[in-house]
């Protein structure tokens, strides 16, 4: 039986396709990009030339606030309009996340989301991993944190009106939101993969930041 071996992956690099030509389809709160390339083929030679629309949505961050004292999370509820068509409540329980602006670090982009949408001033963060969001389609790149928390926070509605935001903040102790996603009733990736690090990693995440509080 033949072992995967980590040294070959991946097969080809970015030097292994060709961009034969870009053009904007549409410009709006978001961009559309029609590509036009061919590539390298894994039983050698070259693709013929291929077609794809590419969704330009960005690079975000989303940040899971977390009190190793209380085993406390924050989690925000906002409407969200591509959920609408699935005929379901379309505001969910989300980790708060925002779009990285030019010339800021992903970091920065955590702390200012933090403080806009559930009022909140962040005292560290812990990196936790990034992920494409949607690679067949989208650029988008998530940057996902967990945010230390020190003292009590309370429930309440934030959000920026030139944004359209209308958030309302929620506390609750990490258990019940680990079971809200056993019910299925969390069903955004970001706020999925950030609470299954956290369960990963709680003894880790605990025993720094509390040893430090102590």
């Amino acid at each position: 039986m033949s072992q995967f071996k980590l040294n070959h992956y991946p097969s080809f690099h970015a030097t292994d396709l060709e961009i034969l030509d870009k053009t904007t389809v549409f410009q709006g709160f978001f961009r559309i990009e029609r590509w036009q390339l061919k590539h390298k083929l894994f039983a050698g030679g070259w693709s013929a030339p291929v077609t794809r629309e590419i969704f330009e949505r960005g690079q975000a961050v989303a940040v899971l606030p977390y009190n190793p004292i209380t085993d406390e999370v924050v989690l925000v509820e906002q409407f969200r309009v591509g959920v609408v068509e699935h005929g379901r409540s379309p505001w969910l329980l989300e980790v708060i996340a925002g779009m990285i602006e030019h010339d800021q670090h992903p970091e920065e982009t955590a702390i200012r989301e933090a403080e806009e949408e559930a009022g909140l001033h962040l005292t560290e963060l812990w990196p936790m991993l990034s992920y494409y969001s949607s690679p067949g389609g989208s650029t988008e790149k998530i940057s996902l944190f967990l945010g230390r928390l020190t003292q009590p926070v309370s429930n309440g509605i934030f959000g920026l009106a030139t944004e359209h935001e209308d958030i309302k903040m929620h506390v609750m102790p990490r258990k019940i939101a680990m079971q809200l996603l056993a019910q299925q009733q969390i069903d955004n990736a970001a706020t999925v993969i950030a609470l299954q690090w956290l369960a990963l990693n709680l003894e880790q995440v605990q025993q720094r930041w509390v040893t430090d509080l102590a």
